[in-house]
């Protein structure tokens, strides 16, 4: 009766130690939720963008989305719809999700300094995209050069209206590096060329782009040109022209965004310039993942520009 007993223990213990054998090892690196260090795609990097109402950003996320599936990077994208306070406690609630690094698309280049010391102190390393920043440490700024793009911009409205012809320039968000540095290349041509009569911000916005062109061309009847710094605002100064009856002013965009393109090629814009949203969301994946895996990124990684024009 002992010997049975004691057989049965036996075989018992066996079957125990031959299960255990054939359990899965635990991964030391993820068994708490840690990242891969071995950059085998096990990375969550968030996405703060400044806003989805605008197509340029919408096909800018597109390209990070795609660029993350490419690399197996997790993904997670929040909209701060223009509001500066918003992206703020958006990249705390990233901060709090435990993202491995995070990729800010700045609504305003001042005040998203306190969202990057935020990241900063967390030890969280952060990439502006098309926008930069006043402050913070960021590892890399990925974005076209804006003030050659402005350049560009003031190259062709000065070629197509004459020296000397009176403009209008609807400026972006005030304190947007991207306003900023688009106003100062346009400026670099316009000075003791063109005369800017009027210019006003519409805050990168269709809608407030043509109410602001309908007041413009009520107090300056006499411009022959205008330059939008993006495409939303040369839209709206489209449709107040339009509705104005007025065909003999100029209108230069930025972006190229579908919707200008195709005026542009309807010979309704005079031209735009070409950005490549998608480019710079694939860069900046791209370059997340590469900080991730330990590798050494440039502090400003440039994304080719191109004018658009019917011609």
């Amino acid at each position: 009766m002992k010997k049975g007993l004691l057989w049965m223990m036996l075989v018992a213990l066996a079957a125990f130690m031959v299960a255990c054998s054939t359990e899965s090892p635990v991964d030391e690196g993820n068994a708490e939720g840690g990242t891969s260090e071995g950059g085998d795609g096990d990375f969550t990097v968030g996405l703060s963008i400044s806003t989805l109402n605008n197509p340029f950003f919408v096909t800018l996320q597109e390209g990070a989305e795609a660029k993350a599936e490419e690399l197996g990077v997790d993904l997670i994208t929040v909209d701060a719809q223009d509001d500066d306070a918003k992206q703020i406690s958006d990249v705390e609630d990233l901060i709090q999700r435990g993202v491995d690094l995070i990729l800010i698309n700045p609504t305003d280049s001042t005040s998203v300094t306190s969202a990057i010391a935020a990241a900063n102190a967390a030890g969280i390393p952060v990439i502006t995209v098309d926008r930069g920043a006043e402050g913070g440490e960021v590892v890399s700024h990925i974005a076209s050069d804006n003030v050659a793009g402005g350049e560009m911009a003031g190259e062709l409205l000065k070629e197509l209206v004459g020296e000397g012809a009176e403009v209008a320039e609807l400026e972006g968000i005030p304190g947007s590096s991207a306003a900023r540095e688009r106003g100062e290349g346009f400026h670099n041509v316009a000075e003791g060329s063109l005369e800017v009569a009027a210019k006003q911000t519409a805050n990168f916005n269709r809608a407030e782009g043509l109410t602001v062109m309908e007041n413009i061309l009520q107090s300056n009847p006499e411009i022959t040109g205008v330059f939008a710094h993006n495409d939303e605002m040369a839209l709206g100064a489209l449709e107040a022209i339009d509705a104005a009856g007025r065909d003999d002013i100029v209108i230069v965009g930025f972006d190229a965004t579908d919707d200008a393109v195709a005026a542009v090629e309807a010979g309704r814009l005079a031209g735009t310039v070409a950005q490549q949203p998608t480019l710079i969301g694939e860069t900046a994946v791209a370059t997340a993942f590469s900080v991730l895996s330990g590798d050494d990124v440039e502090e400003f990684i440039p994304v080719d520009l191109e004018l658009v024009t019917n011609e």
